[in-house]
């Protein structure tokens, strides 16, 4: 008897095989499909760190900012140079005509003094060439204009001595302290330089009074011993500084 609630259970005689359940029915599976090679990516070259591309960037940087030696504003700087003579000549020709002439380029070549300043600000063409080739240029110019006032007996030779000796000693210290890096010219040293011109050339032109050369050549003389001593304690700053950047 079987229990209540279960199937009756078909028992196989002698000789005969209990046949299997029959297995349910197997839905058919595609065939696979061959996997077809894929290939793989190629590697990416290794990323440069951080500081490399700092480094890079600074290098390319520095290749765009840097600015050539030969632009407008250093020409003009040596075109005052070749001026000098040419001034100087006219000079010592005797007459009024060419005293004007004498007058006339050198007025120009003070202009092109401003002219190569305002133009290596405004089109960022300063370099170290010209901190130091500009100076130079206008004390060229002032020093063959003194020196030849003086030989004529227009200026006295002390004057002369004061100013030129002013100039070369700040052209030497500028020399002296370059490894330390380059004292470029002073508001003071600019002033300087206008006063001295307006005051020599009183002196080039015929027929103005005395009393008005010696007053502007008197304040030329304060300013250009007064920015001297200027640069004397720029030079000794600058020495110190670069000093303790070494000893640090």
């Amino acid at each position: 008897m079987t229990e209540r609630g279960e199937p009756p259970v078909d028992v196989a005689g002698p000789g005969e095989m209990t046949p299997e359940p029959a297995a349910p029915p197997v839905a058919a599976v595609p065939a696979a499909v061959p996997a077809v090679p894929v290939a793989a990516p190629a590697p990416e070259p290794p990323s440069a760190g951080v500081a490399g591309e700092s480094a890079a960037e600074a290098a390319v940087e520095g290749a765009v900012r840097r600015v050539s030696t030969w632009n407008i504003a250093n020409a003009l700087t040596i075109a005052r140079l070749a001026i000098v003579p040419v001034f100087t000549v006219f000079l010592f020709v005797e007459g009024e005509g060419w005293r004007l002439a004498a007058l006339g380029v050198f007025l120009l070549a003070s202009l092109t003094d401003q002219l190569d300043g305002w133009l290596a600000r405004k089109y960022a063409l300063i370099t170290d060439f010209g901190k130091i080739a500009d100076p130079i240029a206008d004390k060229a110019l002032i020093g063959a204009a003194l020196l030849s006032l003086s030989y004529l007996g227009e200026i006295p030779w002390w004057v002369t001595v004061v100013i030129i000796a002013r100039e070369a000693g700040v052209t030497l210290l500028r020399f002296l302290v370059i490894r330390h890096g380059v004292i470029p010219a002073s508001y003071g040293g600019k002033v300087k330089t206008v006063l001295q011109i307006v005051a020599i050339a009183l002196y080039v032109v015929p027929g103005v009074p005395d009393l008005v050369r010696w007053a502007a050549m008197g304040l030329a003389l304060v300013v250009t011993v007064g920015t001297g001593a200027d640069y004397v304690v720029r030079a000794v700053r600058l020495r110190q500084v670069a000093r303790s950047a070494r000893s640090g």
